[in-house]
């Protein structure tokens, strides 16, 4: 099991090379295994119960292509994930809060929680703040957006989407996808 990261990072697999595992977001580890991995850390067979990861691992060996081991690996975790039930009911009415730009000043509103509680199963949940979780979010849609007109003004987008200013858009796209908004 290897640590969590919140900012994102482009795999590419060179000609002749094979995945070799997989990351899971926040939120999914620590439904999946009740805990956040800080270190890297070797799950034992006994830990491996619920989800037959080894017996996953085992399959992806077999296979002789990465998209066939792509393809079982959505598959396993089609069968295998289903974190509707596994998150609170706070938390989920917090992130559609966030989705639907609600204001973080009044997300506590969204629940019968305090602010700060909110804040706390955040960060057991998804290793992140509210407010980082709505950096993400921003930056999502502005990337969607960016890849259907590629040919907009950058300084209107940024506007468009909340940033101060285009070069405000341009740090956050540095710092959360490792990319800038030309290539996206």
């Amino acid at each position: 099991m290897l640590p969590v990261s919140k900012r994102s990072k482009s795999i590419s697999i060179a000609p002749g090379g094979r995945l070799a595992g997989i990351r899971f977001h926040p939120a999914i580890s620590y439904a999946v295994f009740g805990r956040h991995y800080i270190k890297p850390t070797l799950l034992q067979h006994s830990q491996d119960q619920k989800y037959a990861l080894y017996q996953v691992y085992e399959e992806l060996l077999k296979q002789c292509s990465n998209e066939g081991r792509v393809e079982k690996l959505y598959l396993w975790a089609d069968k295998s994930f289903s974190t509707s039930n596994s998150i609170p009911v706070s938390l989920g009415r917090s992130l559609e809060w966030i989705e639907n730009d609600g204001a973080l000043a009044r997300l506590s509103e969204s629940s019968e929680l305090s602010q700060r509680q909110i804040e706390r199963i955040f960060q057991v949940w998804l290793g992140m703040t509210p407010k980082y979780y709505q950096r993400i979010l921003r930056l999502k849609r502005t990337i969607c957006f960016l890849q259907l007109h590629r040919e907009a003004n950058l300084a209107d987008v940024a506007q468009h989407f909340g940033f101060s200013d285009q070069a405000h858009m341009t740090r956050e796209f540095r710092t959360l996808a490792s990319i800038t908004p030309t290539h996206v």
